[in-house]
Order: structure tokens, then sequence, then C-alpha cells
């Protein structure tokens, strides 16, 4: 996976060191340094797969590594200054030897922009008994700012306690980004992150830094027997934290694995009880459709129940009706009989008219 590293160290004259042999030593080259007079050759030294210059525009002198960092040693005048300043990064496995040194440029300018120095950029490869993953950068940039002319002012920020730790926080977090947004650019899935484990809220715990001494030993120890272990009080430590980490990693996993197995199950119940839920809510709408056709089922038997009485009732007020007509028409005969009667006898009372 994607490691994250960058630290940020002084090289300082109080240490005993010369930032031209610093140099000269993380690019592989020969360079002399004119405050002590002594020339340092590292053009035999293996590993340093680039090395090149980012510096200001206009400031196209500091392209010249021996001039530039003889210029830094020049500028200084106390015993215990400070002439230059290192960034060791960590550049991701993941990434090809083109997307690396692009990476490392990115952190390069940006360095510059931000505070007007150069930039010295030395990109190195594993070395042959570490890791083989262990791609990595050393940028030396200048402790002052660097224009046509040359030096300028101290680049106090990073100097000063006050403000040093907070810019160092942010471009630990510059870096974090960078290597991020290259890991996506390039379709990676690991992601880096420069807070400390407590700070991620992990419970891993962080190795101890072994020191140029204590590594030694142990590369030494490695070629001489490979694969044994540790022989240093520090790789002895850091070999336990590290089986702690791993511990701590399975256990992690696995509680992630049984989590996501819970999530799996509690998503199915989910899916299962709104499958459920439907199937009651159609059963529902089926049930209520149904009833409403047998009311309406219902409601027209009644009213069909309620046209046959009223057919039966309108049947028989008719048949009343006729029977009425039927006990009327004698009647009726009679009396027109009784009339005509009546008249004969009238008209034979009478008798005939006589004529005077």
């Amino acid at each position: 996976m994607a490691i994250y590293h960058m630290s940020v160290k002084s090289i300082s004259r109080s240490a005993g060191r010369s930032v031209v042999a610093a140099a000269a030593y993380r690019a592989g080259q020969e360079l002399t340094d004119e405050r002590q007079g002594m020339t340092h050759d590292y053009t035999r030294k293996h590993g340093v797969e680039d090395a090149f210059i980012v510096a200001p525009d206009g400031a196209d002198w500091a392209q010249d590594r021996n001039a530039l960092w003889n210029a830094a040693e020049a500028a200084e005048k106390r015993k215990d200054a400070k002439t230059g300043r290192e960034y060791e990064l960590a550049l991701p496995a993941e990434l090809d030897a083109g997307a690396r040194k692009e990476l490392a440029r990115d952190f390069a300018r940006e360095l510059v922009a931000r505070y007007g120095v150069v930039a010295d950029v030395a990109i190195h490869e594993p070395g042959r008994e570490g890791d083989n993953r262990n791609h990595h950068a050393h940028i030396l940039t200048t402790t002052r700012t660097v224009g046509e002319d040359g030096l300028g002012a101290k680049t106090r920020v990073l100097d000063v306690a006050s403000t040093a730790s907070a810019e160092i926080e942010h471009m630990r977090g510059v870096w974090a980004r960078q290597v991020n947004t290259a890991l996506e650019r390039h379709q990676v899935e690991q992601r880096v992150d420069h807070r400390s484990f407590e700070r991620q809220g992990k419970e891993q715990e962080p190795t101890r830094h072994m020191g140029v001494s204590a590594t030694a030993i142990e590369r030494q120890a490695a070629r001489e027997i490979p694969g044994r272990e540790p022989v240093t009080d520090l790789g002895k430590q850091n070999a336990e934290i590290r089986e702690r980490n791993r511990v701590l990693e399975t256990a992690r996993k696995a509680v992630e694995k049984a989590q996501e197995l819970f999530s799996g199950l509690e998503k199915k119940a989910r899916l299962a009880v709104g499958l459920a839920r439907k199937i009651g809510q159609r059963m529902e709408r089926e049930r209520e459709a149904e009833r409403q056709r047998k009311e309406l089922a219902r409601q027209a038997e009644i009213r069909r129940q309620q046209e046959i009485r009223a057919a039966e009732e309108a049947g028989k007020a008719t048949e009343l009706e006729r029977q009425k007509q039927r006990q009327q028409e004698p009647e009726r005969g009679q009396s027109r009989g009784l009339s005509r009667g009546r008249s004969r006898r009238r008209d034979y009372d009478r008798g005939p008219e006589m004529g005077g």
C-alpha cells in the first residue's frame, strides 16, 4: 500500500555539516566546498535516479549546483548557521518513474513558490538490502530567498519555533494532497494521510526512528545473514512494534469483515422487510378491492330486489285496477237498461198527439 513519509531536517554547521557536501552526496556528483577547500566526489554513488534544480523565475544562475551551494555557505557567517534545509519524501512505489519524478517536482515548485527559495531535488531508488518499495526523494532548499542577483533574506518563518511547526504541518498536508492526487490520476486506489495514527483515530503504534548508525548496522547484519532477526535495540523494538501492529491490523480486518457481513445481512433484512411491506400493502389493496367489489355487488342486488318488488307492486296495482273496471261494467249495463225502460214508459204515457 502507499506509504506516507515527509521529514524536515536542517543542515547546520553546529553539527559539522556542509550543505555543499550534502548536495554532492544526494545528487551523486562532485562538488567543491570553497569555504573549507574540500572536494566531495560522489559520482560513483549508486541509486540516484535523477537530480534537478527548481528555482524562482529569473534566478538562472542557481541552476549551477556548485555555484548555488557555495553561495549558500558564503552567505552565512555564524559558526552555528543553518546553511540548508532538507525535505525527505517517500515516493509511491505504485507510480512509475516518470510519475514519481513529476510528483517530486510539484512539491519542489510548491516550496519555491511559498518561500522564494531554490529547491535541489535528488530522486533515489530503493537500497539493495532494504525495502524494494522505498523510492524516495531528497529536496535541499536554501535558507534564504533567491533572486536574479543572488541570495536574499532569511526565511525566518521556518526558523522561529512559533511559526515553524505550523509551516511544516502545512507542507505535510500539501505533500499528502499531492500524493493522493497523483495516485488518483493514475487510478491507484490507495491513499495516504499525513496525520499521526492517534489523530486518525487508529490504534497502530508508530515505529521509532532508527537513525543512520542503527540502520547501517542492520543493513550490514542483513548482508551477512539474509533474513536474520534485528541486532540493534531499536531494530528489535521496531520488530516488536510491527508485530503488534500486524496483530492489530489482522483484528481490525476481522472486525471490518464481520461488520461488512453484518451490514450485508442487515441490508438483506431491510430489503426483506421492504418486500414484505410491499406484499402486505398489495394484499391490503387487493382485500380492499375485493371488499369494494362485494359492496358494489350487494348494492346492485339490493337495487335488483327493489326493482323486483316495485315491479310486483306495479303489477298488483294494475290487477286491482282491472278488477275494479270489471266490477263497474255490469253496473253500468243495468243502469243503461233502466234508463231505456223509463224512456219508453214516458212515451207510452203521452200517447199520440192529436191534431186540432
